[in-house]
């Protein structure tokens, strides 16, 4: 037999659809059609969550251990501080020095600095305000040798004159003939004038191209920044400039003999920073850049866990400065306490509202919604005037000569107040759970035990209960998620004790702006929520949790 006898045979015993395909290639077409539509259909709702929810939370993972703003901020000084022994208890050499002087200058530039000193603020206080003091002062330094520069010429103090001596001759001509409107002519360096000027030359680049780009000036009106002359100095100190023959060549031999004269004023770059603040002469401030140089850190979660990195690792902070352990376990203790009052409350009212009437029940449901249509600070701001010592609680049990006048109870600013305020607002998403499990109780199950002899307290205890457990399991689970995060309330009627961790995030995003140590406390906090969720899956098992039906 031929094989494309075989193959009519084949073809012809096989299903085939109405128009001749396959019928099981039509089949897989189908299926994959449908599952298309079904996924445009969910699209919108996938790119929703993915948007709103994913992406924040691992930019929240991000942001807790992400630290570039130290390298990139301090590129060369960063470099220079990884052969720094900090241990010996010495000072960084002058080239560190004098590698901090170029990545500051150029950072407060660009109004860099500040950022970077609030950062290194969070690990050592009092960085900020060295940051902001340097940046003012950096110009002093360059201006010692700009001055005497200017002195012997005074073309040093002009842009074009430099423009001409460190711009390629292609670019000098695009910049004299430039006009305001039109685009700027990119910088291109003098073939060779990184040879005979190294210094000089990468200063002037970073001058020449944050004026182009960012201030969008001609190179040629703007004379250069103090720290180009610094560098020129150096340059012609360290090297011979007698065989270039470019544009300025006259002038860079008459600054080359200047600064081989004894009466040319110099500075010390070590001296200039702690002159402007002696903070720089403490080995401390050293050791916290280099500590926090790395691109990536694990200094937000050891801040978040009261402890802290040194030269040595990971070292517990000083017993005054431990918070945050603190604030965890009162966080999770109250919204314990608050979910288990909530059961205790929210358990009768359910029970009630699933035995009466429907007629009743809804009239009274109302009662239960209330709440949600007063605005949460209305709420919480009422129970600071109720819990207060001259508040109507109080006021009462005086009036009943329960309480003494001189001895009013302190109920507010406190755990107790965060607590009643707590259990008040969080209620009904407790009531409602329950509500919704216990409505769907057969009566018949409580009058078929009490017909077999059973109690009222067996029936309810044996039969009852243990069918409304899951409706108490979502109620509990909702109640513990939203209490473990709420910081409104704690924050007005909390005070010093009643606060919780998450009052504490909120203080590092709107505040402080230590969102690093913010975002290391919210990782934790949902890590502590997955691993609860996880035991009570394991224990009660999350199949049990119903929210009715």
């Amino acid at each position: 037999m031929s094989d494309a006898t075989a193959d009519a045979q084949n073809e012809a015993g096989k299903v085939l659809a109405a128009d001749g395909t396959p019928l099981k290639k039509s089949l897989r077409r189908a299926l994959r059609t449908q599952k298309m539509r079904a996924l445009l259909l969910i699209a919108p709702l996938l790119i929703f969550v993915v948007v709103t929810f994913i992406a924040p939370i691992l930019d929240m993972l991000f942001r807790s251990v992400e630290n570039q703003i130290v390298s990139e901020t301090l590129p060369r000084t960063v470099v220079e501080l990884r052969e720094w022994d900090e241990e010996t208890g010495n000072l960084p050499d002058q080239v560190a020095w004098e590698a901090a002087y170029k990545d500051i200058f150029y950072a407060a530039e660009r109004k860099l600095h500040t950022r970077l000193g609030t950062r290194l603020n969070y690990e050592q206080t009092g960085i900020s305000s060295l940051f902001r003091k340097s940046g003012r002062g950096l110009d002093d330094i360059g201006e010692v040798y700009q001055d005497q520069f200017k002195d012997l010429d005074k073309s040093w103090d002009k842009g074009e004159p430099w423009a001409s001596m460190m711009g390629s001759d292609a670019f000098n001509d695009a910049m004299s003939n430039w006009k305001k409107g039109d685009p700027l002519p990119q910088f291109e360096a003098r073939a060779g004038i990184a040879e005979v000027l190294p210094e000089t030359a990468a200063a002037y680049d970073w001058f020449a191209r944050f004026q182009l780009t960012e201030e969008e000036k001609s190179l040629h009106k703007e004379e250069p920044w103090t720290l180009v002359h610094w560098a020129l100095y150096k340059d012609l100190k360290a090297g011979d400039v007698s065989g270039y023959t470019g544009p300025g060549a006259e002038m860079l031999a008459e600054a080359d003999a200047l600064v081989d004269t004894p009466d040319f004023e110099t500075i010390a770059i070590q001296d200039a920073f702690v002159e402007f603040d002696e903070d720089w002469a403490d080995v401390e401030v050293w050791r916290t850049i280099k500590t926090y140089s790395p691109p990536y850190t694990s200094g937000y979660f050891l801040n978040a866990v009261d402890m802290q990195k040194s030269p040595t690792g990971p070292e517990m902070r000083d017993e005054d400065e431990r918070i945050y352990g603190l604030l965890f376990k009162r966080t999770l203790f109250m919204s314990l306490v608050i979910t288990f009052s909530c059961i205790l409350l929210a358990y009768p009212v359910a029970y009630l509202l699933s035995n009466l009437p429907m007629r009743t029940a809804n009239l009274l449901m109302i009662l239960v919604l209330l709440p949600f249509w007063t605005s949460l600070l209305v709420r919480t701001s009422a129970w600071k005037v109720m819990l207060q010592q001259q508040g109507v609680i109080n006021d009462v049990l005086v009036w009943l000569g329960l309480v003494n006048d001189a001895d009013r109870l302190v109920m507010i600013n406190n755990q107790f107040g965060t607590i009643v305020a707590m259990t008040h607002i969080l209620l009904p998403f407790m009531i409602l759970p329950m509500y919704s499990v216990m409505s769907t109780i057969p009566p018949s199950y409580v009058r078929a035990a009490k017909s077999l002899g059973a109690t009222n307290w067996t029936t309810f205890w044996r039969v009852y209960f243990p069918q409304s457990v899951p409706g108490i399991g979502a109620g509990s689970i909702l109640v513990f998620i939203l209490a473990i995060g709420y910081y409104i309330t704690p924050e007005i009627v909390g005070g010093t004790t009643g606060t919780f961790i998450s009052n504490r995030i909120a203080y590092h995003i709107s505040s402080s702006l230590n969102w690093g140590l913010a975002a290391a406390l919210g990782s934790i906090l949902l890590v502590v929520v997955l691993v609860l969720y996880w035991l009570y899956d394991r224990i009660v098992g999350i199949d049990n949790v119903k929210l009715g039906g």
